[in-house]
């Protein structure tokens, strides 16, 4: 897979799958954009490790739909074009129906589901019609095995990424005509920096179980199916979904 010279945009690109997505671009020869929302020093030491040269990190918060917009308007403006861009900023809290109050309970449905979906619908809108007007470019979308298997602690997340799913999907089929392609990841479990502190013992257990592989997704083996999804051989993919999630949820 050859990127050279090519415009990448990756929200949530400063740390775990996003981090690693975007080293891989750089190693392929692709212009790198990191779009983070707080933390500016993980997001310049994320910069700083990233091989090649012309990256630049654009600080917006995606979850606000007028952020959107200007994200795209900056990127564009930098780099003249979006080829690709990979809407990884996603998050996830838990909201269990039997234990939180009502307050919790819709606070957690509506923040989720403006960063899982809203984000995502609204940057793909703004990155779709910089696309349309350079012949076209690969969307890669972030979901999760969550979508398929159920979040009965976090309801709310598992319903983001199925919304997700279909979406990524319809798009797919509206924009072939305009030569955009619309893939979508879905992860298992991923060994992130957020993970190692996050996760009780007994909690990574639980999880090592959960995939014959006794291990959990490395970042770098999420972040190359997605540079498959971006990589121009793969537009008769469009629509696809792939699991990475070491066959710990299987579909039919």
């Amino acid at each position: 897979m050859n990127f050279n010279n090519k415009n990448i945009l990756i929200t949530g690109g400063s740390r775990g799958i996003g981090k690693a997505t975007a080293m891989a671009f750089a190693e392929k020869g692709a212009k790198v954009g990191i779009n983070y929302r707080s933390n500016t020093g993980q997001a310049q030491k994320t910069l700083s490790e990233l091989s090649g040269k012309d990256h630049h990190l654009f600080q917006y918060d995606v979850s606000k739909k007028e952020e959107t917009q200007a994200l795209i308007k900056s990127f564009v403006s930098h780099y003249g074009s979006i080829d690709v861009l990979v809407n990884n900023a996603g998050i996830s809290i838990f909201h269990d129906i039997d234990e939180v109050d009502f307050d919790h309970w819709t606070n957690a449905w509506e923040d989720t589901f403006k960063t899982n979906l809203f984000a995502v619908a609204n940057t793909s809108y703004w990155a779709a019609q910089a696309m349309m007007k350079t012949g076209g470019g690969h969307i890669v979308n972030v979901s999760s095995r969550g979508a398929f298997r159920g979040e009965p602690t976090k309801p709310a997340y598992g319903s983001s990424k199925a919304a997700l799913n279909a979406m990524s999907q319809s798009l797919a089929k509206k924009l072939a005509p305009h030569r955009i392609y619309i893939g979508v990841v879905a992860p298992g479990f991923t060994e992130t920096e957020m993970a190692a502190v996050t996760l009780t013992p007994a909690e990574r257990e639980n999880l090592l179980r959960e995939s014959p592989f006794k291990r959990m997704a490395q970042p770098e083996e999420v972040a190359h199916a997605i540079l498959f999804l971006a990589s121009d051989g793969a537009a008769y993919t469009s629509g696809t979904i792939i699991d990475v999630n070491g066959a710990s949820y299987l579909r039919s």
